[in-house]
């Protein structure tokens, strides 16, 4: 059994928000292998299906971002899942370009509060994550709004390629084949900003 689980906020007003990239990776996991993610259980819209082959249970907590590790350590109880090869975090990073993917198998928060708070109620850094990345708060944008806010339209393309390389990643580690993973996606491509460098050269 595997969790695999998105971070986001709840609330309508926050779809398709930079901070809910983890919710809609979540969304088109489910629409790809035709789970619904519908049933509320430990603080999460949850919902189990399969992916190649391995039972999984998809994920949005619904504690709002700063709160996940309490959904997640609730999840995480119920099913008795090693956090280290049977838990997959998604999340957006603003230190990435959209478009970007960084995976990892264990790691710090990196300054996300949401990651911090999973780390709290866990006790260690010991698990799988996917961030996402959506492009670097321009300077004098405060954060909060930066991250709340909406993608623009050059941005898009780019962010859907990357839920797509974070979908075709996580195929990857069910199968064992997190490493394998790691070396196709954990390198620059398709990502907004390597997009703009090509048309300047």
């Amino acid at each position: 059994m595997f969790i695999i689980a998105g971070l986001g906020n709840p609330k309508k007003e926050y779809d398709n928000t930079r901070h809910n990239i983890g919710f809609a990776m979540i969304d088109a996991l489910a629409d790809k292998y035709n789970i619904s993610v519908l049933n509320v259980k430990n603080k999460a819209l949850t919902g189990k299906g399969i992916i190649n082959g391995q039972k999984v249970i998809l994920a949005k907590p619904l504690t709002f971002m700063n709160l996940s590790g309490e959904s997640i350590y609730s999840l995480v109880d119920y099913y008795k899942i090693d956090i280290e090869t049977e838990l997959i975090i998604i999340s957006d990073d603003i230190s990435l370009a959209p478009g970007q993917i960084r995976i990892r198998k264990k790691g710090s928060a990196g300054g996300h509060n949401g990651l911090k708070d999973i780390i709290r109620h866990l006790g260690g850094e010991g698990f799988q994550r996917i961030r996402i990345g959506v492009g670097e708060k321009p300077k004098g944008y405060d954060l909060a709004d930066y991250v709340l806010g909406h993608f623009s339209k050059e941005e898009k393309p780019f962010i859907d390629e990357g839920i797509k390389k974070a979908v075709s990643s996580v195929e990857l580690m069910l199968a064992g084949n997190t490493d394998q993973a790691m070396n196709e996606f954990n390198r620059k491509g398709n990502s907004l900003n390597e997009s703009v460098d090509s048309t300047l050269k």
